[in-house]
């Protein structure tokens, strides 16, 4: 499992079913943590935006390289006028071109033990975002990522999927939460924009990273939406203020 500092969706992908903590811990503390909680599990501390730091932890702990998962960073808000052409390359170096370096780098064992990859996309990746359009982009390229791939390594047997999260209920939503000037509405309407009428736990993010690790399934390049029906239905789309012109119906 590969990822960001502090607690966001695929953090839970590291734990499967196991209980995760109300609130989220820094990688290396939760990393930690996790290596004693769980048998077998091994934690590196790595940049996966520098690739000779990546090709060193490849190299020193090649028997680890069953399966990789590969989360990746949400960042605040941002209005596209605000955004900065640095800024955006500095997220795609984290959420692309950082999962492609770690997993190419990984690939001579994985196709030894005839592995998975299992990267974190996200649902807006699909249907797009307001005021994220480095962070959707990014997204996206992940989901296109993992389908190449998958062609590519069908041959090794590795096969290569991804889990493209909706509302999932983690600190860093706290965070953003807490940012808006009513956060429980906030988090009541962030509760409704799914049919379940609720936001996802990480561990379920995890249960999915589960099955698709597990020799019981006959997947690769898929996009397992784990979004509690978020992107379903026909419902309002624009702002309750946009102006519109509706047209008078005769009686």
């Amino acid at each position: 499992v590969s990822g960001k500092r502090r607690g966001g969706r695929g953090q839970g992908a590291g734990r499967g079913p196991t209980t995760e903590s109300q609130r989220g811990l820094d990688w290396e503390s939760g990393g930690r943590a996790l290596e004693q909680e769980l048998p077998g599990a091994v934690f590196i501390l790595c940049d996966v935006t520098q690739e000779d730091d990546v090709k060193v932890t490849t190299v020193s702990s090649p028997r680890h390289f069953l399966s990789l998962s590969l989360p990746t960073l949400d960042p605040p808000p941002q209005r596209p006028e605000e955004t900065s052409a640095q800024g955006f390359r500095q997220l795609l170096e984290l959420n692309l071109l950082g999962t492609y370096t770690l997993t190419k780098l990984a690939l001579p064992y994985l196709r030894k033990s005839q592995g998975n990859v299992i990267n974190i996309s996200s649902l807006v990746g699909a249907i797009g975002q307001a005021q994220a359009v480095p962070y959707v982009a990014t997204k996206g390229a992940v989901t296109a990522m993992t389908k190449a791939l998958a062609l590519d390594e069908s041959p090794y047997g590795v096969r290569v999927n991804c889990i493209s999260p909706g509302n999932i209920w983690t600190p860093l939503w706290e965070e953003l939460a807490a940012l808006t000037p009513d956060p429980r509405a906030t988090i009541r309407e962030g509760m409704l924009a799914q049919p379940l009428g609720r936001m996802g736990q990480p561990a379920e993010v995890g249960a999915a990273a589960v099955f698709l690790a597990s020799e019981a399934n006959f997947c690769t390049g898929i996009e397992l939406l784990v979004t509690g029906g978020a992107e379903l239905g026909y419902g309002r789309k624009a702002s309750r203020s946009t102006p519109v012109d509706a047209p008078d119906i005769p009686s």
